[in-house]
C-alpha cells in the first residue's frame, strides 16, 4: 500500500443547530482512518465540513430570530472547530454556502448529468421530511410517521427538476454486488441491495425558490428552482478538490486515488450508496471504492439528536474530561453493529480502566523500576526473552489485525489489538516481577541482574512501540508516553503520568456510587 493515494471523507452535517457527540464519533473514526493510512507510507488527504444550503437551516434561524447568514455561520464555526479539542488531523473543510469551489462544482455537475440526458422537468407530488431533506412514500414511513425523525412527512406539490434514477438500478445493483463499490458492514450492503430491489424512483432534485426561502443554489437557466440540498452536498467531495475550478485535485485525490472512502451514519445510508453513485456515473465519473457505515449513539436508549433535543457538546466534554478520553470511549465503547448508549459513568470507567490503570500505570511502572534500578539508563539485554513470549506475539500481531479491523470499520477490534499489548505487559511484569530481580541483584545474584536487564529492556521497547501504535487512536497520549520512553537508545525521560485518573462530577459521582 506504500505510496497509494487515500481520500477519506465524513459526511457534511446541516448546521440547523450545534455539533453533539455523535458527530464527533464520526469525525473521530475518519481522522483514526487518515491517521493509520498515512502510518502505513499512504498519501492521505482528509476532507469534512458543513451543508449550509439546506431549508432545516433556514427554518432554524427563523425559529432563532436570525437572520439565515448569521445562523449559518455561526453554528458551521462551532462544527469546525472541532478539530482543536478532537485532534483531528483534517486536511481541508468545505462549507457549502461560502467556499468558492463549491458552486461552480455543483453547476457543473448539474450540466453534466443533463448532458447525459438524465434531468427532466414535471409536477410531483409527495410527502416531504424536513429533517431529513426527503421525500418519502407511506410504505417507507413507520405508521406515517418518519422512522428517523419521528415526525410525519408534509405533503408537498410543485414542479421540480427530476434525476432519472430508475436508470440506474441494474448496473448500481452489479457495483454493488461485485464489491467494486464496497458498504460495510455486510447488513448495511444488503439493507442498500433492498431498497434497490424494491424499485428506484426517479429523485427529486430541485425545489422551488419560494419553498427554498430563496436559500441554496439556483438550477442553472432555471432561477425560479434551487437546487435539492442532497445533489448540492454530495458535490461538495468532488468541488473541495477542484471539479468545476480546477482538474488536477479531481485527478490526483478522486480519479487516481487508490481508496475514496465515506465515513457516514446509517440515516444517510440510501443518499451515499444510492444517489451518489448513479449522479457520478451520469456525469461520468468514477464511483467511492468504499463507504464505511456506523451506528448511532444514544442517551438512556434515545438516538442523540440536534431535533429530539438529546444532545452532547463534544468540546465541553473534552473541556470536562480531556480528548483522548473522548476518543478513547468513542472507539473502545462503540461497536461495529448496533447503537451505542453514552454517559459520562462509562466514559470515566473506562479511561479509567484502560487508560490511567492500564496504559498510564503500565508507563508509569516501568519507568519508575527503570529509574530506580538502573539510574534511568536501559541496559542492552544480554539475551532475548523467548520467542513465545506473549508480550511480544501481541506486539507481533497487532498491525495486522489492525489494518484488518480499520479495513471494514471496526474500530472496536482495532483498539482491542493496540490495548492487547499493554495488557500483556502488564501481566508480564506481574509474572516476571522485576523488583524481586533488583532485590536479588542487590543481594549478589549476577544472573538476576542479567534477567533484570532482558525485562526492563522489552519493557521500555514495549512502551516505545504502545506509543507508536496507539498513534492513530489516542494521538495526544501516544507524544506523551513516546517523550516519557526517549528514544531507542538513549535514556527514558520520565514524567508526570501519561493519563491521570478521571472522576466525576459529585452528583454524578453519588448517584453511580448509590444506585437508582
Amino acid at each position: 500500500m506504500t505510496g497509494k493515494h487515500v481520500y477519506l471523507s465524513t459526511t457534511i452535517p446541516f448546521v440547523n443547530a450545534r455539533p453533539h457527540l455523535g458527530h464527533a464519533l464520526e469525525f473521530v473514526q475518519a481522522d483514526v482512518l487518515a491517521r493509520h493510512y498515512r502510518r502505513r507510507g499512504n498519501l492521505v488527504r482528509f476532507q469534512t465540513g458543513t451543508d449550509d444550503n439546506s431549508l432545516k437551516n433556514v427554518l432554524a434561524a427563523d425559529a432563532a430570530g436570525v437572520g439565515v447568514r448569521d445562523f449559518v455561520d455561526a453554528n458551521a464555526s462551532a462544527f469546525l472547530a472541532l478539530a482543536g479539542p478532537l485532534s483531528l488531523s483534517v486536511d481541508d473543510t468545505i462549507r457549502t454556502s461560502s467556499d468558492p469551489r463549491h458552486r461552480p462544482g455543483v453547476e457543473r455537475l448539474w450540466r453534466a448529468c443533463a448532458e447525459a440526458g438524465d434531468l427532466y422537468r414535471r409536477h410531483y407530488e409527495g410527502l416531504y421530511c424536513v429533517g431529513c431533506e426527503a421525500f418519502y412514500t407511506e410504505s417507507e414511513l413507520d405508521g406515517g410517521l418518519c422512522s428517523e425523525h419521528g415526525l410525519r412527512p408534509r405533503l408537498v406539490a410543485e414542479e421540480n427538476w427530476f434525476f432519472r434514477l430508475s436508470g440506474y438500478a441494474g448496473w448500481l445493483k452489479d457495483e454493488i454486488t461485485s464489491g467494486r463499490l464496497r458498504i460495510e458492514p455486510a447488513g448495511r450492503r444488503n439493507e442498500v441491495l433492498a431498497f434497490i430491489e424494491a424499485g428506484l424512483a426517479d429523485l427529486s432534485v430541485s425545489r422551488s425558490n419560494d419553498r427554498a426561502h430563496g436559500w441554496g443554489i439556483p438550477v442553472p437557466g432555471d432561477p425560479g428552482q434551487v437546487i435539492y440540498v442532497w445533489f448540492d452536498a454530495l458535490g461538495n467531495y468532488i468541488t473541495t478538490l477542484g471539479y468545476g475550478t480546477s482538474e488536477a485535485g479531481v485527478t490526483r485525490w478522486w480519479t487516481n486515488a487508490e481508496r475514496r472512502i465515506h465515513v457516514l451514519g446509517k440515516g444517510v445510508l440510501r443518499f451515499h450508496a444510492v444517489y451518489w453513485p448513479a449522479i457520478l456515473a451520469s456525469a461520468g465519473l468514477d464511483l467511492p471504492t468504499d463507504i464505511l457505515v456506523h451506528d448511532y449513539l444514544t442517551i438512556d436508549g434515545k438516538k442523540i439528536s440536534k431535533s429530539a433535543g438529546t444532545t452532547v457538546d463534544p468540546a465541553a466534554l473534552v473541556s470536562e474530561f480531556g480528548t483522548d478520553a473522548v476518543r478513547w470511549w468513542l472507539l473502545r465503547d462503540v461497536p461495529r453493529i448496533g447503537d451505542a448508549d453514552f454517559s459520562r459513568e462509562r466514559l470515566v470507567a473506562r479511561a479509567n480502566d484502560e487508560l490511567a490503570h492500564g496504559i498510564g500505570n503500565l508507563v508509569s511502572r516501568v519507568l519508575a523500576l527503570v529509574g530506580r534500578s538502573r539510574d534511568g539508563a536501559v541496559a542492552a539485554a544480554d539475551r532475548k526473552p523467548p520467542e513465545s513470549n506473549p508480550l511480544l506475539d501481541a506486539r507481533c500481531r497487532a498491525p495486522a489485525l489492525t489494518d484488518a479491523a480499520l479495513a471494514v470499520g471496526d474500530f472496536r477490534q482495532a483498539t482491542g489489538a493496540v490495548w492487547a499489548i499493554a495488557a500483556e505487559a502488564n501481566r508480564y511484569i506481574s509474572q516476571s516481577k522485576p523488583w524481586r530481580l533488583a532485590e536479588a541483584e542487590r543481594n549478589g545474584d549476577r544472573q538476576a541482574g542479567r534477567d533484570l536487564d532482558t525485562a526492563l529492556a522489552l519493557l521500555v521497547d514495549t512502551c516505545r512501540d504502545l506509543a507508536d501504535q496507539l498513534e492513530p487512536f489516542l494521538p495526544d497520549t501516544a507524544a506523551r508516553i513516546a517523550a516519557a520512553c526517549g528514544r531507542p537508545g538513549g535514556p527514558p525521560q520520565p514524567a508526570k503520568p501519561v493519563f491521570a485518573r478521571l472522576s466525576l462530577p459529585q452528583p454524578l459521582a453519588r448517584a453511580a456510587s448509590t444506585g437508582p
